[in-house]
């Protein structure tokens, strides 16, 4: 079992940045992939970003494309997501999701680890 904790979410303005933590219990952390959705309100979760267990492979959304960072720490168990020159459409609550294999996806059935989220709101 894998347990999973958010932070660093908040309120920026429009072209402000914002880094997500995101903390990982368990010892076989660095044998998962790991990925950032998002759900903004009324709208479904949506894919931001995906990492695989060795951090050599990253793949994002094209709408945060060159504006968010993926990264990730596997001595601390932690995975990151940077995010830079943000939007007021940017505006969900973030979730870090682990999968208990090495091949990132982008779809969400395929996670099998969830954090409870974490608010970001862009003012404009």
């Amino acid at each position: 079992q894998v347990q999973l904790v958010e932070s660093g979410g908040g309120l920026v303005q429009a072209g402000g940045s914002l880094r997500l933590s995101c903390a990982a219990s368990g010892r076989t952390f660095s044998t998962y992939a790991m990925g950032w959705f998002r759900q903004a309100p009324g709208k479904a979760r949506e894919f931001v970003a995906a990492i695989s267990w060795s951090g050599g492979n990253t793949y994002y959304a094209n709408s945060v494309k060159g504006r968010f960072t993926i990264s990730r720490d596997n001595a601390k168990n932690t995975v990151a997501l940077q995010m830079n020159s943000l939007k007021p459409e940017d505006t969900a609550v973030y979730y870090c999701a682990a999968r208990r294999t090495n091949g990132m996806t982008v779809i969400e059935d395929q996670y099998d680890y969830w954090g409870q989220g974490t608010q970001v709101t862009v003012s404009s």
